[in-house]
């Protein structure tokens, strides 16, 4: 496959999460649409690009929730199955905010990773479908727990590999509001000491979280400054752009950790979620007429 017919299949990859995430949210009355529409590019590029993973011959339908990890419970699973098996070549993928669940899910059946009707049982009890993954859904295979944990747990993975001298990466992806607390900077200064350069972290930076505008709660910029001065190499791209998000995963390692620091839109392709600002967290419809608002817009993005 050409450059690109690559990046052109990236790009319809992404259309599909967010028109799949839209129609999940219109269903379910609610979702973390914000986040489809500014990650949907990482993502995409992500499975189709970035991830030296294998390649699965077909895609896997969720099973139940198995219980948590422990001695007395061999029957547990993770949800790395579905980003295929582990080895010292492959990458490992670690999602660390885990309220991406549902962007995550919606990228491995558009990929073909996930079963088409992978979704049905989202948010139920029993399932493995969470609404805020955990490690044993889809794509996941740690519980990244509050925000900022992921980076810890990622560079812990990192660090492993680097002692057995396995080849394969670890491939991060972060959000912007998890950076801002105390963990994430701690994790980035011991992967510096470390010399972790086998990790590669892709920040979803769409300038916004739970609480509204990044730079009103707590700003963070210059972010690309701030990384580089705990020993990071960092780079800053637009997030929506294709070929700079792929041509960065190719970098050789030179002693530093990578950041991809991803400038995104939380509104990108679904205009509508724009009435929310600055509060795009999380949509949740409060009576008909802004139900079918979006529904007017999913209808539109169907027909695009």
């Amino acid at each position: 496959m050409g450059s690109n017919e690559l990046e052109e299949k990236i790009y319809k990859i992404a259309a599909g999460i967010r028109r799949r995430v839209l129609e999940h949210t219109i269903k379910n009355n609610g979702g973390y649409l914000s986040q489809a529409c500014s990650s949907a590019e990482i993502f995409s590029a992500l499975y189709l690009s970035i991830l030296n993973i294998e390649r699965l011959k077909k895609p896997i339908a969720p099973g139940k929730f198995k219980g948590v990890p422990s001695n007395d419970n061999p029957n547990s699973t993770t949800g790395a199955e579905f980003n295929g098996k582990k080895s010292k070549v492959y990458d490992r993928f670690i999602l660390s905010p885990a309220q991406y669940a549902l962007v995550q899910y919606a990228a491995l059946i558009e990929v073909g990773r996930m079963t088409e009707n992978g979704l049905d049982d989202f948010n139920k009890d029993g399932s493995s479908v969470e609404m805020i993954g955990a490690e044993h859904s889809p794509g996941m295979e740690v519980t990244t727990g509050s925000l900022g944990q992921g980076i810890s747990q990622a560079a812990g993975i990192a660090m492993a590999r680097k002692l057995k001298k396995e080849t394969g990466r670890v491939v991060l992806f972060l959000s912007d509001g998890e950076c801002q607390s105390g963990q994430f900077w701690e994790a980035v200064q011991a992967m510096a000491f470390h010399k972790l350069d086998n990790m590669i972290a892709y920040v979803d930076v769409n300038g916004y979280q739970c609480d509204g505008k990044m730079t009103t709660v707590m700003n963070l910029e210059p972010f690309d400054k701030r990384l580089e001065a705990f020993g990071a190499r960092v780079f800053r791209v637009d997030g929506h752009n294709v070929a700079a998000l792929v041509a960065l995963s190719t970098l050789k390692p030179d002693g530093r950790p990578t950041f991809i620091l991803c400038d995104t839109d939380p509104a990108r392709g679904i205009d509508v979620i724009k009435d929310r600002y600055p509060k795009f967290h999380y949509v949740r419809f409060t009576n008909e007429q802004e139900k079918e608002k979006y529904k007017q817009q999913y209808e539109a993005l169907i027909k695009a």
